[in-house]
């Protein structure tokens, strides 16, 4: 194939070498495991730097997606549990999943109807969210899991 993309046919390897002197191009194999081989003229060094740059402009359009976590106190104070509320719907806006935590020390773990109620009335204050994982003791932490709701960006996109 010529560097248009044209196919110039079944050719020896020598032809194809001087065909590429001539027209001052680089032989590039495309399919080497076809019978017979198919081969490209092209400029070798434009080839790749072309591909770098659809490379560069896929990567940024990848959305990174990331786990943040939250942690909460089973006897959290209001103004504490709305700064982490807000800061957690900073994270959901953003596409990101969000680990919330509740985390028992000491006696409280005596107590863990206190740690369902703190995580419960989070979860329901958390907005454009919803719950993947019940809550769940794993040790002395009460975790859940939320992702942002699909539903609620395109409730979004159709305000704007």
């Amino acid at each position: 194939m010529d560097e248009k993309g044209n196919q110039i046919g079944v050719v020896s390897k020598i032809e194809a070498l001087q065909k590429a002197k001539e027209l001052n191009l680089d032989v590039v194999e495309i399919a080497g495991n076809a019978k017979p081989p198919v081969a490209k003229l092209i400029d070798y060094k434009k080839f790749k730097y072309q591909e770098s740059k659809k490379e560069r402009e896929s990567r940024k359009n990848v959305k990174n997606v990331g786990v943040k976590e939250v942690r909460l106190r089973p006897f959290i104070e209001q103004h504490d549990f709305d700064t982490r509320l807000k800061r957690a719907q900073e994270f959901i806006e953003d596409g990101n999943q969000v680990k919330i935590s509740v985390m028992f020390k000491g006696r409280e773990l005596g107590r863990k109807q206190f740690g369902f109620e703190v995580m419960n009335r989070f979860i329901a204050s958390l907005k454009g969210a919803k719950v993947v994982r019940e809550p769940r003791m794993e040790g002395r932490t009460l975790a859940t899991m939320a992702v942002p709701d699909k539903k609620g960006e395109k409730d979004k996109i159709e305000a704007q």
